[in-house]
């Protein structure tokens, strides 16, 4: 019997005693005359302080899980879905096997086993909430974080993804084997492609946002030059994307909490799906990011969007690249990473040698396939290359245009590639192959 129980038949033995009245019963159990009255014959009829427990303490419930569904659920825990937390096994309970259960009772029955959750929640620091952007769209969160995603079926690699501050919604993400340039840029490219260009970009300070030689001396300023740009934040630049470099991983806390539940998550998740390989993962994960959406994201305070449209004749593939700047050499080529290249039509102008020339790599790797002849007349550049010249600038697919200027038009080439004869004992590297 439980302490009250045991009040109750104390009260009622003092009242039939005759050493209390049912009045003072009643207000020592906070109980009504009535059910004092109930209590005493109760208690005659049944014989004793038993009568007043519960009839129901002992009874297994009508509602109560039959041990097959428990023992099916354990199996399941400790063969398919191990390492998964309550909640996150309650969903896939319901999700891959039927099994619609709350996660408390799946707890209760984990706990009955002597089954623990592996990853114990900690409490971590306080630190002074910021409030959301009230806009989808005014703020992306990036990062990349290195895991062992397929667990012992694959070496670790990294995950890349971009959250929007006011939502929680994961625009994009990307497996590449580390922290990489061309992951932050495809993250953004599936971002901007399927929601548009936001206002701003929160990141943290590594080398790959921002140049090692950005700080600039005090004659540097005086004299009007700008802070060099990494080539992912020239990217930035050219979409008007605020570039914001963190000083902390909490001013980015977006991002640092979406890690820990991914790592929870995603690892389940492809495991189920039987996911071997990075390919395998980043053709899994459009799906699965948009089943996090659903769950997790958040309607914002303000229903409308900040996001800017993306200009249909601005091609992603071509502002996300690598720039590099070379000098025309004769007969219209230039080297690049030890490969040649020339002109595969003839210009209808000639162009000087040692004109300064724009390199834009893409992220497939093709470099020069296409380019546009335009006036460049940057003062960071004619800084740099000590000269003034025309600029050969790599786009793959440009428009043909004319235009006035002192170059007077502007057209567009293809460029072949040629590699360069093996070096002789004479020092003679021989011709240009088209």
């Amino acid at each position: 019997m439980t302490r009250a129980e045991w009040k109750k038949a104390l009260v009622v033995e003092k009242i039939l005693d005759g050493h209390m009245t049912n009045l003072e019963g009643a207000a020592v159990l906070g109980l009504s005359v009535g059910q004092v009255i109930r209590l005493k014959k109760k208690y005659m009829a049944e014989g004793g302080a038993q009568a007043l427990a519960h009839r129901n303490r002992g009874r297994k419930p009508s509602h109560a899980l039959s041990e097959e569904v428990k023992q099916q659920v354990v199996t399941l825990y400790n063969t398919k879905y191990y390492g998964s937390n309550n909640c996150h096994f309650a969903e896939l309970l319901e999700e891959h096997e039927s099994l619609k259960l709350s996660h408390s009772s799946v707890r209760r029955i984990l706990l009955s086993k002597g089954i623990k959750q592996v990853k114990q929640r900690r409490r971590g620091k306080t630190h002074q909430p910021r409030q959301r952007k009230p806009q989808a769209g005014m703020l992306w969160q990036i990062d990349a974080t290195p895991y062992a995603w397929l667990e012992d079926r694959a070496p670790s690699f990294t995950l890349h993804a971009a959250i929007d501050d006011a939502t929680g919604t994961v625009v994009g993400a990307m497996f590449r084997p580390t922290e990489c340039r061309e992951g932050y840029s495809l993250v953004m490219m599936q971002g901007i492609r399927k929601y548009g260009v936001p206002l701003g970009l929160y990141s943290d300070k590594h080398t790959i946002f921002r140049s090692p030689n950005e700080k600039l001396t005090l004659e540097q300023e005086l004299a009007g030059e700008t802070k060099p740009l990494s080539h992912f934040g020239k990217a930035m630049a050219e979409l008007n994307i605020e570039h914001i470099k963190a000083l902390s991983p909490q001013a980015k806390g977006r991002i640092e909490r979406l890690w820990p539940t991914l790592q929870d998550r995603l690892v389940i998740e492809l495991r189920t799906l039987g996911v071997k390989t990075i390919e395998e993962a980043n053709a899994a994960l459009p799906k699965l990011l948009e089943k996090h959406n659903r769950q997790f994201a958040v309607k914002p305070k303000e229903a409308e969007s900040a996001y800017i449209p993306l200009d249909p004749s601005v091609n992603l593939d071509h502002v996300f690249t690598i720039r590099e700047y070379r000098n025309l050499g004769p007969g219209n080529t230039i080297s690049y990473n030890g490969t040649v290249y020339t002109l595969a039509r003839p210009a209808s102008f000639r162009f000087d040698a040692k004109t300064t020339v724009e390199v834009r790599e893409t992220l497939s790797g093709i470099r020069a396939r296409r380019w546009r002849f335009e006036q460049r007349r940057s003062p960071s550049v004619r800084r740099k290359l000590k000269q003034k010249g025309r600029c050969l600038r790599h786009h793959a697919n440009p428009p043909p245009a004319i235009l006035g200027g002192r170059l007077g038009i502007r057209n567009s080439y293809r460029i072949t590639q040629n590699q360069r004869q093996s070096k002789s004992p004479d020092g003679d590297f021989g011709t240009l192959q088209k």
